[in-house]
């Protein structure tokens, strides 16, 4: 039996001290963003219920998806739908092989974050517009 010494072996970095790559981050956004996306989902289709409906339901869903919080859901769906888009587009150069260096991945994770927000903010002027 080999003769294990665990006292002598550091331990682990814990999150306090351990910095996430930005590679590791946008992976775990990405499918954070995948999810989240359900929430701007499930207020579109409640507000096509409340279209198909009409009366008292639609008066609701109109409010709900008028307030503020109904725009946070939106705007923050829009969001993840661009990051989670962009994202995507990655994970195909990543399977054929092409980025997978540490460099290109820390890159391509910052421009999926700028371009995420970028493209949000020209849906938000070309939706207000």
């Amino acid at each position: 039996m080999a003769d294990v010494n665990r006292g002598d072996r550091p331990l682990s970095p814990h999150l306090q001290v351990y910095r996430l790559p930005p590679a590791a981050i946008t992976s775990i956004m990405n499918r954070i963003t995948g999810h989240a996306m359900i929430a701007g989902l499930l207020l579109l289709a409640y507000w096509l219920l409340g279209v198909a409906v009409g009366g008292r339901t639609w008066d609701i869903a109109n409010a709900l998806t008028r307030s503020w919080f109904g725009w946070i859901v939106l705007v923050g769906s829009a969001w993840a739908l661009w990051f989670h888009f962009l994202a995507g587009i990655r994970h195909f150069f990543y399977d054929s092989g092409i980025g997978l260096d540490i460099e290109t991945a820390r890159k391509t994770s910052f421009a999926i974050i700028i371009g995420s927000v970028v493209m949000t903010l020209l849906s938000l002027i070309l939706y207000y517009i």
